[in-house]
């Protein structure tokens, strides 16, 4: 009779921790899902933020992507039309060592429409460069001229490796195989610090960690979040 009301604290007690470990959990799956929370402290201030990625898209995967979908905006023409792009800036990203920052500045400050022209060489689509501003480059904490700069600087700081300048054919390629490209291709630069993503079948892009002098520095996150397809298609550049 004694031992009763024991048993039953002590399967209260147990329930209660129970419904904490259980909250404690799924506080992690959320964080899990959206890492950018983790930063709350400083979430979204314009400047502050750990390193950058440079955002390398592989220009005629992702024509082919829009094909298929039917996509032909003013956008896709402009990149997919005759002119044969390989990689090209998708865009240069203020990221934290979890989550990342976006849309610092609503509404963002008016980008000057002869930055977007002098942009076009390396993001050949003027929508894609408004995006890219309003999205990520308000949270440089730079102005319109000085962030679309360090972007020219950063893409210059990268160099392609010399097989993927001119491929007039379709390749399939294994990611590793990829990175290891990138890297013999840029002193430097090591597998910790690259990552290559995919859709089902199809390179995406080319991503590379820098830091905010824009030196290569390693992303366990970004590398996360890497392609894991044993072999991806490269479809050939249009026109070449």
């Amino acid at each position: 009779m004694i031992q009763f009301p024991s048993q039953r604290f002590s399967i209260r007690g147990i329930s209660k921790a129970f419904v904490f470990l259980a909250l404690i959990a799924l506080l992690g799956s959320a964080l899990a899902l959206n890492p950018a929370r983790a930063q709350d402290h400083r979430q979204n201030a314009p400047g502050e933020f750990d390193f950058y990625v440079l955002s390398l898209s592989w220009s005629p995967s992702f024509c082919e992507a829009a094909s298929e979908r039917g996509n032909t905006g003013r956008n896709q023409q402009i990149q997919c039309g005759g002119r044969p792009y390989s990689f090209v800036v998708h865009g240069l990203w203020p990221q934290y060592d979890r989550g990342f920052p976006n849309y610092c500045q609503r509404p963002a400050p008016r980008l000057d429409r002869n930055i977007v022209s002098s942009m076009l060489d390396l993001m050949p689509a003027p929508g894609l460069i408004f995006n890219e501003w309003d999205k990520h480059g308000t949270c440089s904490g730079l102005g319109a001229r000085a962030y679309f700069e360090t972007v020219r600087k950063a893409r210059a700081a990268v160099k392609i490796p010399a097989e993927y300048l001119d491929l007039s054919e379709s390749r399939m390629v294994t990611p590793a195989d990829l990175e290891d490209a990138f890297v013999k291709a840029n002193p430097g630069l090591s597998t910790a610090a690259i990552s290559v993503t995919c859709d089902s079948r199809r390179l995406s892009e080319v991503r590379v960690c820098l830091s905010k002098d824009l030196q290569f520095r390693a992303c366990e996150e970004i590398d996360r979040r890497a392609c894991r397809r044993d072999k991806v298609e490269m479809p050939p550049m249009r026109g070449s």
